[in-house]
């Protein structure tokens, strides 16, 4: 009997060859297009189930990592008082001038008064997290107490998915994923992702932007402007982070392909254009305030008149600036200008390695590469901006900087093959003794911060 062999391929289904072969019985082509279309069908509904699988864990792993942030946050360390004022203990401080946009809009006189008074200029924050807030208010008849902390507790799941489908693009193993958790975690200031801040929405706008403009296909082009424009709405610094697809296409084709402007252009328009779009969400807010203010940059004369922030660009060359004693606990001051110190140790430290040629790795140094410019930025930025009032906030500022070490480290150490055991627990011993000591200052700061103490 003649037959007809049909050449079905498996979309990437792991226990089974590339390619099955069927045997059909000739004059019944119908029968053969039917058992084709059928295992395009299994192969499809194969492809999306692995799909399916390959989101959900990071979203269920982002989703425990947050709960457990609240949980002690609210549950342990919060006033001793009925849940609900347990909570709203997570709004403080900067909080309450979200909450004054929220409820106001954007108010202030021209030139701004010279001093902090929210009801009469409060063009001192991006409105990215309270337009969020807002939206959630009116959609949900919420007040803006819980409407603000579900923004940025929402934002805190978004950042720490992100955070593990970044890992699990790159192979990184369980236990480097579990120490990298464990850093970013134990960092004095991490327990502002689940405040009243835009720290959490900033972090899941800019990891999200890392995680699109680095996928394939057009609508991951879209997700990451859509990422790019909420990271420069919710921050300044992201104006300078949209950078990321730029600096990332440039390494990975190499600086000369630079002596060819057009060229590289054409190659790489929509690493521009994505760059061009996440602009556009700070962009936008300069534009609104030049047509109803007439002065574009309003948001920086506030933070000058009432914030006393006038930026020092030369700050990190200055030597004075480094602060190198223990600071006491209860001098949040002191903590910034000591975290400023090791965040900028922390950024020399990982550049060593990255040139050291005895440990140096060049897979994916284009997209370290990337991570560190936007580390550098933040950091840079950051103290050139709070030079001038003694480091205050860096504690904070400089936790974004750290969140984005930890993530790019460990696409530098995954590299490596397991270590020998005495390397192992070396390794592990230092990682427990940071979470450690870093939760029992985070826990100070915690039970000071949810009392209304300043903290950063």
């Amino acid at each position: 009997m003649e037959s007809d062999i049909a050449l079905s391929e498996t979309l990437g289904t792991p226990d089974v060859p590339c390619f099955a072969v069927r045997v059909v019985p000739a004059g019944k082509p119908h029968s053969n297009r039917k058992a084709c279309a059928s295992s395009d069908a299994v192969s499809c509904d194969y492809e999306l189930m692995s799909r399916a699988r390959c989101l959900l864990t990071p979203l269920l792993t982002g989703l425990l990592v947050a709960l457990l942030q609240l949980a002690m946050a609210v549950g342990l360390l919060a006033p001793q008082e009925p849940f609900l004022e347990r909570y709203s203990a997570l709004l403080q401080h900067d909080s309450y001038w979200f909450m004054n946009i929220i409820d106001r809009g954007y108010q202030t006189v021209v030139p701004p008064v010279d001093h902090k008074v929210m009801e009469v200029s409060n063009v001192a924050f991006f409105p990215a997290y309270p337009a969020i807030a807002a939206s959630f208010r009116y959609a949900f008849n919420l007040n803006s107490v819980t409407a603000l902390l579900i923004s940025a507790q929402l934002a805190a799941w978004g950042f720490w998915t992100y955070f593990f489908l970044l890992c699990q693009r790159w192979a990184v193993s369980p236990a480097l994923q579990i120490c990298g958790t464990l850093l970013i975690v134990a960092h004095p200031a991490a327990f502002f992702l689940v405040a009243g801040y835009s720290e959490s929405l900033f972090l899941m706008g800019l990891f999200g932007f890392i995680y699109w403009s680095t996928a394939k296909g057009r609508s991951a082009k879209i997700w990451a402007a859509l990422h790019g424009f909420l990271m420069s709405a919710a921050r300044i610094v992201g104006i300078v982070c949209a950078l990321f697809p730029i600096v990332y296409a440039v390494l990975q084709t190499g600086w000369r392909a630079l002596r060819q402007p057009r060229k590289w252009l054409r190659e790489h328009v929509a690493a521009v254009g994505i760059t061009a779009i996440a602009m556009c969400g700070a962009i936008v807010f300069f534009v609104y305030s030049q047509l109803r203010w007439g002065h574009w940059d309003i948001y920086m004369l506030t933070q000058a008149a009432g914030w006393g922030i006038v930026p020092d660009y030369l700050a990190v060359f200055k030597p004075d600036s480094y602060r190198w004693l223990v600071p006491a606990l209860n001098d949040p001051t002191e903590a910034s200008q000591l975290s400023m110190t090791l965040g900028g140790l922390l950024l020399l430290g990982i550049a060593l390695c990255e040139v050291v040629p005895a440990i140096r790795r060049c897979a994916g140094l284009p997209m370290r590469a990337g991570i560190y410019f936007c580390a550098a930025v933040i950091y840079y930025l950051s103290v050139s901006g709070v030079a001038c009032v003694s480091m205050e906030s860096m504690l904070r500022y400089e936790f974004c900087v750290h969140a984005l070490i930890v993530l790019a480290f460990l696409n530098f150490l995954h590299q490596f093959r397991t270590p020998p055991m005495l390397v192992r627990a070396f390794g592990i011993a230092a990682v427990a003794l940071f979470t450690a000591a870093g939760l029992c200052v985070q826990g100070w700061y915690v039970w000071n911060f949810t009392r209304g103490n300043w903290v950063a």
